[in-house]
């Protein structure tokens, strides 16, 4: 399982993914201070599911319908750092192939996978 993760992810969950074998290519290590545009278009270019905690994607892919391979919006805020990393492992490990290709939104009470068409 291959990501890329937006800066305003938590790192914490970044280095808890690694750990558990998901690659995650951090823009903060490797492209910090790149535009949104171009994180998306790092992630179709790489063919990569983007993991955001920034609602702007939302923005990109729903109403703008930029190219994308799925966006996986984390909305936990408020919620501690070891619940905000089982939530985000648990939905990738469990739902990876629905995610790909789709807008999806975490929260701490669920997870939802909106198609978009392309």
């Amino acid at each position: 399982m291959k990501i890329i993760a937006d800066e305003s992810v938590d790192f914490e969950i970044i280095k808890a993914l690694r750990s558990q074998g998901v690659e995650v290519f951090a823009v903060v290590e490797q492209l910090p201070g790149i535009s949104d545009d171009e994180v998306l278009e790092q992630a179709q270019l790489h063919q990569l599911l983007l993991m955001t905690e920034d609602k702007d994607f939302g923005e990109l892919v729903v109403r703008l319908r930029k190219p994308h391979c799925g966006v996986l919006l984390l909305r936990l805020s408020g919620v501690e750092t070891m619940q905000k990393i089982q939530l985000t492992a648990t939905a990738l490990k469990e739902n990876f192939e629905k995610l790909t290709d789709n807008f999806s939104v975490l929260d701490e009470r669920k997870l939802r996978i909106r198609r978009i068409q392309k």
